[in-house]
């Protein structure tokens, strides 16, 4: 079992699910750096619990900065026991609107943002034998789906990621979670122009999350059903699942 209270690093901290998680880990007697490219929204999330919350805004894409950051934290917190590399981009693009500099922000930011973070904090956790990573990863990184050409990829290359990396995590003492969530409520999904089935609130997101990182398991998904159906969707031979798409999404 993951311990109860200690340091915890989350990006992308000051909205949506990771703020939602901050507080959740705040109220619970953690220790939570926040960080997020827009000081405002940090410093609003780091007022609600000043005892617990402290802001360090920080662009992920930067690797200079993402290791200045874990090491202030670090020197002024302690070693993180849990980081939760969240920050991330999500856009559903028509074939209209897909390009290569919206392909590649989403790429650095979703997944070299999380690269950058594995850098910076895993020397101290291999020193120590011991911390618990997650990767924000998402259901649509499963399989293919309309109009996720420019993020699904990314999500997908974290969930690989996650999974390379738990063998060689394992042999330390460090624990490696991928967390697949659906449609949560937040800003980001706010934008989106379809409907989201099982739509959640970020807090019941971030408590799910937080029991899946209490038991440390290696994936958190849900909801439930929409889990389910993508994992099955994963299962199908190409010509039926893009039938099933075909006419479920196109109709």
């Amino acid at each position: 079992m993951q311990t109860s209270s200690g340091v915890a690093w989350i990006t992308g901290g000051g909205t949506g699910i990771g703020r939602a998680l901050a507080l959740r880990l705040a109220a619970a007697g953690w220790k939570v750096a926040i960080s997020g490219r827009r000081p405002g929204p940090l410093a609003e999330t780091a007022a609600r619990d000043p005892e617990h919350l402290i802001a360090y805004p920080l662009d992920v894409t930067a690797l200079a900065a993402v290791r200045e950051t874990a090491a202030h934290i670090e020197a002024e917190l302690g070693t993180p026991d849990l980081v939760v590399l969240n920050a991330g981009l999500g856009q559903f693009v028509k074939l209209s609107e897909f390009n290569a500099e919206l392909a590649e922000r989403h790429m650095r930011i979703n997944y070299l943002g999380a690269i950058n973070g594995l850098d910076a904090i895993l020397p101290g956790m291999r020193q120590r034998h011991a911390g618990h990573i997650v990767l924000m990863a998402s259901l649509a990184g499963q399989r293919g789906l309309p109009r996720g050409a420019v993020y699904g990829p990314t999500k997908a290359a974290l969930i690989n990621l996650a999974e390379a990396l738990r063998f060689d995590l394992a042999r330390e003492g460090i624990a490696i979670t991928v967390c697949n969530p659906g449609y949560v409520d937040t800003a980001m999904t706010r934008e989106n122009n379809f409907a989201m089935p099982f739509l959640m609130s970020a807090e019941r997101a971030a408590s799910i999350i937080h029991r899946g990182i209490l038991k440390r398991k290696f994936e958190i998904t849900f909801p439930l059903r929409l889990s389910l159906t993508v994992k099955l969707l994963r299962c199908l031979p190409y010509p039926l699942y893009f039938f099933l798409m075909k006419t479920f999404y196109y109709r």
